[in-house]
């Protein structure tokens, strides 16, 4: 008898669970990986940051290229969920815009921030959720669905909201000018947003056919925006790099659990419960960072900078504590 008529005979079941074994290796692979090619960005341009810091003009390039990438992965129907579940989706927004610049003001005070890095992890508190959140969630076990969306609102709520709450909260830090940072989000995120979203809508076989290199091309434009910030701030990192750090793992740990306590306290089921810790916790970074090179100062985008490679670690871990959770819930225990 051969091999292969001695094997087990396949069975629906068996074919899912392989496949969402593959997909769940794919996914750590992503989460785990992405970090390391910002962090090889940041390392770049600490190393050569007189060339990086020529290509200071590409920031705003590559964030439209990012929106317009996660404009590619979104449907109609991700919108339609906030009438039929408008619960979660207006609770998560409302804890991320303000949850997090709430957290971020608190940080500043705790740590006593110089202005710059004060400003800069203000702005990263105001902006809207991260793309890689939508991975986090479904690692976790999370409603990948309601994270979409979630991250779909609240990106396009950012040309109103977060100009005018970093306007608000980080004014007296520095010199802001909102009405033109407001300009910028709606022409690097809205507009490329609202493209990416016609372009799937009229090319949806060639789109379909893009979607598992989208999010490599969008962490590799992250990695060359953190090391174009890191370039602009490398005589000041090591000075300041622990402190920024620091910040940055309080204020995404503090979302996070904060996100997890809103959920509970509105009576979300456990998978909403993680998909709105991650949200909250996980900012768009690199628009973050962007936008206080390009408004602020160098040193003010490194928080932004730090945070795009903390934010993915910590949902791995969080992800992984989901995962083992419900291990023992299966066990006899009680998931939560």
């Amino acid at each position: 008898m051969s091999p292969a008529s001695s094997a087990a005979p396949s069975t629906p079941d068996h074919d899912a669970a392989a496949a969402r074994s593959t997909a769940d290796r794919a996914a750590y692979v992503a989460v785990l990986v992405f970090p390391l090619l910002v962090l090889a960005g940041g390392l770049g341009g600490y190393l050569f940051a007189p060339a990086v810091h020529q290509a200071a003009g590409w920031t705003n390039p590559l964030l439209g290229l990012v929106m317009f990438g996660m404009g590619l992965t979104l449907r109609p129907a991700d919108f339609a969920l906030v009438a039929k579940r408008p619960v979660p989706i207006v609770v998560g927004v409302l804890a991320q815009y303000v949850l997090m610049p709430g957290i971020a003001l608190l940080v500043t005070w705790a740590l006593r921030l110089p202005p710059e890095i004060a400003a800069g992890v203000i702005l990263v508190g105001c902006a809207p959720g991260g793309t890689a959140s939508n991975v986090v969630s479904y690692l976790a076990r999370g409603d990948v669905a309601v994270s979409v969306t979630m991250t779909s609102v609240s990106t396009l709520l950012a040309p109103l909201l977060t100009p005018l709450l970093t306007l608000w909260l980080a004014g007296s830090y520095m010199p802001l000018d909102g009405a033109s940072m407001a300009r910028s989000i709606a022409v690097v995120v809205l507009l490329p947003v609202l493209a990416g979203l016609v372009a799937r809508l009229l090319l949806p076989r060639l789109v379909t056919r893009l979607l598992p290199v989208l999010p490599w091309l969008s962490v590799l434009a992250i990695a060359v925006i953190v090391a174009i910030v890191v370039s602009g701030s490398a005589a000041k990192l090591l000075q300041a790099g622990l402190l920024v750090l620091v910040a940055v793992a309080v204020h995404n740990a503090l979302g996070m659990t904060l996100g997890w306590l809103v959920g509970r306290l509105t009576g979300q089921p456990a998978s909403v419960r993680r998909t709105t810790a991650i949200e909250v916790g996980m900012q768009n970074s690199g628009l973050a960072a962007g936008l206080a090179a390009q408004y602020m100062s160098p040193l003010a985008a490194l928080p932004g900078a730090v945070f795009s490679v903390w934010h993915n670690l910590s949902g791995a871990v969080f992800a992984l504590l989901c995962r083992r959770a419900d291990a023992k819930a299966a066990r006899g225990g009680v998931v939560d």
